[in-house]
């Protein structure tokens, strides 16, 4: 009989570590929103794990009052897949950021979402090197100079949400790191999903990239630069709410609600569970609007299960029971 799990609060999470982040960065926001997020998710607090990599949002595992895993640069997918498939019941969090995601563990990171492992994945995005104290990342602008571009970056930078979904990731969202509210029910939502989910938080960072995304960001134009989806709801957006998307051919179009004959209705319908990606790849790729919360929400069968099945299906049809049973069939022979 499963017992009840304690009702818990932001507290019960916070360890008793010293938070040594840079005054203004947005890594403070997405602590305290996974603080207030996790007692909402129904986990025992001893079931909760986060690993980390490399960068100023790997300090994380510190900051959290549960168990954790400070890892190496670009391997923290690789040690929350282990973890994860080692222990099931446990709930994994990766925390990782653009460099150490895309860039040293670029391998790791596509190949775990392509295998669908029952975890979670925040990336902080924040578009350069922070730790190590500015040089360009793997999702810095064409142009952007940086300690390790100073004539301008020249390397075209990737979009995670793209680079995700061309991995076959099942679940991926985005979200602005100054927006605590829906952050927290982004996170509440990714534990629910039976899969890996992925979310990106575009994170400043105040020192080295200050002002990264506020063109979609910044309080007095996020609603009409950002489209924040919700499935089954139509995808409208603007300070006014009369700006909607429609698709005309293999584009989205903005047009303007009560203009040119266009009505609500007209307005798509976000689909977050379509098995075919399509129409997700193209809203992650959009700039105007920018498109925030659940793009890609698709349950499909986790590795753990097929795991499962094909384990169950050869043991039934195995003529060995145990170990010896192997070892001393077919052709053997002593060494004396």
């Amino acid at each position: 009989m499963e017992t009840a799990v304690k009702k818990y609060t932001f507290r019960d999470f916070q360890s008793d570590q010293e938070v040594r982040w840079c005054p203004g960065c947005d890594d403070y926001v997405i602590l305290r929103s996974m603080q207030k997020a996790l007692p909402e998710m129904g986990v025992k607090k001893e079931d909760v794990v986060f690993i980390s990599g490399i960068g100023c949002s790997s300090r994380f595992p510190y900051y959290m009052d549960t168990y954790g895993m400070h890892g190496i640069h670009g391997r923290a997918t690789a040690i929350a897949s282990g973890t994860k498939l080692a222990n099931p019941d446990l709930s994994v969090w990766v925390i990782t950021g653009d460099g150490d995601a895309m860039a040293i563990g670029g391998n790791h990171f596509i190949h775990i979402l392509r295998r669908n492992i029952d975890l979670n994945i925040i990336l902080f995005n924040n578009e350069i090197y922070g730790l190590t104290k500015g040089q360009f990342s793997p999702t810095s602008l064409v142009g952007q100079k940086t300690k390790s571009s100073p004539y301008g970056n020249i390397q075209q930078p990737f979009q995670p949400g793209e680079l995700a979904i061309g991995a076959q990731a099942r679940f991926f969202a985005r979200i602005g790191g100054n927006t605590p509210k829906e952050m927290t029910e982004l996170f509440i939502e990714a534990e629910k999903f039976n899969g890996t989910s992925l979310i990106e938080v575009l994170q400043n960072c105040v020192i080295f990239n200050d002002g990264c995304f506020t063109q979609f960001t910044d309080k007095a134009v996020r609603a009409d630069k950002q489209l924040f989806v919700e499935h089954g709801k139509p995808m409208i957006f603007g300070k006014d709410r009369d700006k909607g998307l429609i698709l005309k051919g293999l584009k989205l179009e903005v047009v303007t609600i009560g203009e040119n004959g266009i009505k609500e209705d007209d307005i798509l319908v976000h689909d977050a569970r379509d098995e075919d990606p399509t129409l997700h790849q193209i809203l992650a790729r959009l700039q105007y609007p920018l498109v925030t919360g659940i793009i890609r929400k698709f349950e499909d069968v986790t590795l753990e299960e097929r795991m499962d099945k094909l384990t169950a299906e050869v043991k039934a049809n195995s003529k060995f029971s145990e170990a010896d049973d192997l070892f001393f069939s077919g052709e053997t022979y002593e060494v004396k």
